[in-house]
């Protein structure tokens, strides 16, 4: 179970394991760049980075809840997503995802 609430409502917190973190770099592709580029100019939703940040979040995701479940967690409380451009020229976007691992009662 994964949440961004302190609480899992109905299932009180019984131990807290510690933080866990999934994170993940990615670089911008320049081919991306040039068609986002023509859709920036012309208008309309780059479909090619949005499905690269939805991936990216999805693998900093699957990474903090195996790290969780390697705690023994039964779920991760207080997720909190971060985006962040960086990288010469901003060539390369982070996307990590940080909570506590917890045992429920």
């Amino acid at each position: 179970m994964m949440s961004t609430t302190s609480v899992i409502e109905g299932r009180p917190v019984r131990e807290y394991l510690g933080v866990v973190t999934g994170e993940v770099i990615v670089g911008a592709n320049i081919f991306k760049d040039f068609f986002a580029g023509i859709r920036d100019i012309v208008g309309g939703r780059s479909s090619s980075y949005e499905n690269t940040l939805r991936d990216a979040r999805k693998t900093a995701l699957e990474e903090l809840s195996a790290e969780a479940r390697s705690l023994g967690a039964d779920a991760v409380i207080g997720i909190d997503l971060d985006y962040e451009v960086i990288g010469k020229g901003g060539s390369m976007l982070m996307v990590s995802a940080s909570g506590t691992a917890v045992k429920l009662g």
